[in-house]
């Protein structure tokens, strides 16, 4: 029985001899990663100016209206809002037009007051601001002044706003 343990012993020593672990090999590299941000500006959204339901236009109808813009952070940019779409409308004569092509005047405005004509020309008549990598909401003040009244329906306008960066 010593002689079988032995043998047996001796087989498995010369087994473990002959079987060697597997040696684990690594190599290592690199890869360099990169990304260029450049400056942009987004409009991303608008509501409407909506001056409601009136009879007569006797008095200042004011409503207001935010458009968002998403600049790039520390992107300087200028916004400016076009004449509308209204036939002879330009941006400190605006129109609505309605039924049988008649309109209805309106301003739009960067100040609360409604003292400061928001135009297209930048460095005059634009709202300036420096992007932050977030939304940015713009107000813009919007009167119907008081005018002859014309005829019943509905009246659209639709301004093109321009971020210039």
């Amino acid at each position: 029985m010593r002689n079988q343990f032995t043998l047996a012993m001796t087989a498995l020593a010369a087994i473990s001899q002959t079987i060697e672990p597997a040696s684990a090999a690594t190599a290592t590299g690199s890869m360099n990663v990169q990304i260029q941000i450049v400056a942009e500006c987004l409009v991303t959204s608008a509501t409407d100016l909506d001056f409601g339901s009136e009879g007569i236009i006797a008095t200042d109808i004011d409503q207001t209206s935010t458009i968002s813009v998403r600049c790039t952070d520390g992107t300087p940019y200028n916004v400016g809002l076009g004449a509308g779409g209204g036939a002879g409308a330009t941006v400190t004569n605006r129109l609505m037009t309605g039924p049988a092509s008649a309109t209805i005047g309106y301003a739009l405005y960067r100040d609360a007051a409604r003292t400061l004509n928001w135009g297209e020309t930048v460095g005059t008549d634009t709202v300036a601001g420096t992007g932050n990598g977030d939304v940015q909401p713009i107000t813009v003040y919007g009167r119907v002044p008081a005018q002859t009244t014309p005829g019943t329906g509905t009246y659209t306008d639709t301004v093109t706003i321009t971020v210039t960066y």
